[in-house]
């Protein structure tokens, strides 16, 4: 699946996840004057309706989107479009937000939206570029496999407030 990223250069490009994977090749470059949510599915906290294996067609299709800012700012930042997608509750393992539900890097957003679509692989592969990558995986392994399993939204939903207990 095609990855795209926009973005708006406001973290420590040292520690910016989705600075690496854009460098890289792993992900394209979303331009300022290009719409995030055109195509595919758009990564969006703040969407009504959770990621699921029912969104795979869209996004084999259109690809994946996520956004690079601060948490602060994204507010004003993120657009609401119909294809936008909301993760469910997984737990950071990045350095900066080790252990902190729901404050996932870019890249541990992409790799986390590319295996609840059946894209194990490719999510594994994306995280290779960076040293605990492999960790996000041994920490999330229940709920992302049980989110993998769902057939929808609303299942993904009713799932992710069982791990939030």
């Amino acid at each position: 699946m095609e990855l795209f990223i926009r973005d708006y250069r406001e973290c420590d490009p040292d520690k910016c996840t989705a600075r690496k994977l854009l460098d890289r090749g792993v992900a394209k470059k979303i331009l300022k004057d290009r719409k995030l949510g055109e195509d595919g599915i758009y990564l969006n906290p703040l969407a009504e309706k959770a990621i699921s294996p029912e969104d795979k067609e869209l996004a084999e299709t259109g690809g994946i989107r996520a956004l690079d800012c601060t948490w602060p700012e994204a507010d004003e930042k993120i657009p609401q479009y119909e294809n936008g997608r909301a993760l469910p509750y997984l737990v950071a393992v990045n350095p900066v937000n080790y252990g902190n539900p729901l404050q996932l890097t870019t890249a541990e957003a992409l790799a986390a939206a590319l295996f609840i679509l059946d894209e194990e692989d490719q999510a594994k592969e994306l995280l290779s570029n960076f040293r605990w990558g492999e960790h996000f995986f041994e920490m999330n392994e229940k709920p992302l496999n049980d989110y993998r399993e769902a057939e929808n939204s609303a299942e993904i939903v009713e799932l992710q407030k069982e791990y939030m207990e």
